[in-house]
């Protein structure tokens, strides 16, 4: 029986995650778009849930992604003008399943530190990119505190609950 529990505590944590860290970019967002507008310097972007996100100010020869064709400024007769764009944090959403089961297991293994290493592995891979955009920087910051949160939340409710 403790199987089942541990098995839907890991679902839970893992893969309900996404829409909780989705909604906290949306805010995330929403509060910066606010802050924009006061300034008088909004800035459409991309959806904050979304798996890519853009670098704007970036040049490179890399293909238009959904996120900058949809922001993209017609040109004059045609459907949508080209943009360049880099695409940073590719992977984004595998990742933070990943970081939420590794998080969720070592809680309910009774091994926290194993935390540490989670989120240590995660900035030495992000590092370089990290260090280069600092909309980069600041996606990940919110997004794996988020994700920790979570499955720490998850995996502490079901111990306490459930496992006993």
């Amino acid at each position: 029986m403790n199987a089942l529990w541990i098995t839907l505590t890991l679902l839970i944590a893992g893969f309900a995650g996404w829409p909780v860290t989705a909604l906290v970019f949306r805010l995330a967002r929403t509060i910066d778009d606010r802050q924009d507008a006061g300034a008088g310097a909004a800035d459409p972007a991309a959806d904050p849930a979304a798996d890519v996100t853009v670098d704007p100010s970036a040049t490179s020869d890399t293909p238009v992604t959904m996120a900058t064709a949809a922001t993209a400024a017609p040109a004059a007769g045609t459907a949508a003008a080209s943009v360049s764009s880099v695409r940073i944090l590719r992977g984004g959403a595998i990742i933070g399943v990943l970081e939420r089961l590794a998080v969720c297991l070592a809680i309910l293994a009774g091994e926290p530190v194993a935390i540490a290493y989670v989120v240590a592995i995660k900035g030495l891979g992000r590092f370089a990119e990290l260090k280069e955009t600092p909309v980069a920087a600041e996606r990940f910051i919110i997004g794996t505190l988020t994700s920790l949160l979570w499955a720490a939340g998850v995996a502490a409710l079901a111990k306490v609950l459930v496992l006993g």
